[in-house]
Formats: C-alpha cells, sequence, structure tokens
C-alpha cells in the first residue's frame, strides 16, 4: 500500500452515532507495512518480557553426595568420587541456567517508531475513533454498553491520552478488553487484537509522537 497523505475516518460518540469525520496524518496511518521491523519489534518486547530467573543446581550445590560411594580399586566398576556428579541421578547439572542469564534485546528508535506505524496501518480498517473516551463511574456494565454501541467485538486495545481511575476500574475485569495509554502503545498489543478504539485526542498524540 502506498503512501497517502490523509485517510478519512468516522468519528463517533459513545453511543455510537455518527458525529464527524477525521483525517488521519498518512504518515503514521497509511506508511508501507514493514514485516521486518514489526517482527523485530514483537521479539523484542517478548524477549525483554521474560524473568529469566530459571535456575539449576550444579554440582557443589546438590545436598548430599559427601561420602564416596564406594573404595576407589577392586569393585569392578567405574571410579566414583560423589553420588552428585552429572552423570549421576539426581546430580548436579551440567551448563544448566544460572539465575543471571539476559534476553534482553533492543531496536533503534527509527525502526520502533516505523513499526509502530506499520502495524498502526495494518489496523486502519479495524479502527473505531471515539470524540472522547470518558467514563463517569467504574461500572463494567456501562464500559461493554459503550464497546456495544460501537459495536466492536472479538479482542479490543483502548487508546487514550491517559488512564483515568474509572476507566481502568470499568475494564479491568474484561479479559478481552486492554486500555493502554498513548505513550505505552505496543506493535505486540496492535498486532495481537481484532478491533482498535482510540479517542481523537489519543489519535492526535499518536500522530505527533510518531511522525
Amino acid at each position: 500500500m502506498a503512501e497517502k497523505k490523509t485517510i478519512s475516518v468516522s468519528v463517533k460518540n459513545m453511543a455510537g452515532e455518527e458525529v464527524g469525520k477525521l483525517s488521519l496524518s498518512g504518515e503514521v496511518f497509511g506508511v508501507e507495512p514493514n514485516q521486518q521491523v514489526m517482527f523485530d519489534a514483537v521479539q523484542v518486547e517478548q524477549s525483554n518480557s521474560r524473568q529469566a530467573t530459571a535456575k539449576t543446581k550444579v554440582r557443589h550445590e546438590v545436598r548430599g553426595g559427601g561420602k564416596k560411594p564406594w573404595r576407589q580399586k577392586g569393585t569392578g566398576r567405574a571410579r566414583a568420587g560423589s553420588s552428585r556428579s552429572p552423570i549421576w541421578v539426581g546430580g548436579g547439572t551440567v551448563f544448566g541456567p544460572v539465575g543471571t542469564q539476559s534476553y534482553k534485546l533492543s531496536q533503534n528508535k527509527k525502526a520502533h517508531k516505523l513499526a509502530l506505524r506499520s502495524a498502526l496501518t495494518e489496523n486502519v480498517k479495524n479502527l473505531v475513533v471515539v470524540d472522547e473516551l470518558k467514563m463517569t463511574s467504574k461500572k463494567t456494565s456501562e464500559f461493554v454498553k459503550v464497546l456495544e454501541a460501537l459495536k466492536v467485538d472479538g479482542k479490543v486495545l483502548v487508546v487514550v491520552p491517559e488512564i483515568s481511575e474509572d476507566i481502568f476500574a470499568s475494564a479491568r475485569n474484561l479479559n478481552w478488553v486492554k486500555v493502554v495509554s498513548t505513550d505505552n502503545v505496543s506493535v505486540v498489543d496492535l498486532l495481537n487484537v481484532d478491533r482498535v478504539v482510540m479517542s481523537k485526542a489519543a489519535v492526535k498524540d499518536v500522530e505527533e509522537a510518531l511522525k
């Protein structure tokens, strides 16, 4: 898809009624999707989320094995100095994870911005823009009514400039909905949802950050 100057989308209110149009920047929502940088961004995010707490015990950390199993010579068996040897069942582990391993990866800012623009472009067809997304109570049922009015289903990513306490409390019990602020939008989130709901203010913030 060639880069576009602007992309026109409908703007709805929280009741699902169309209240206007909005021109999306082609520099952000209309680029040629770059599959490689999106793959790299996903790999970086998933690798950096690994806790890397796996730990195995080496020979000197395994309990027991202080006594020599049998005498050195005369038994006909191979020499053995400890039952905690790595070749014994229950012995130490050789070359196992030590608990300090790091899986951290990085992606330069320019490539990461391109990955986000590519993911947003892929989701233009699934994008719903709301003039304002504001909850006045901490009720999950009310939040569900808003999503139903907007006719969004499946996995939903909701992007707002700032997550208010009301929005957070209203959406936290919905395991198919994820609410993020504009400064915390990730490529993984964008590629792992069926619909994206953004307020007009959130669209403006994202465009300013990625141009």
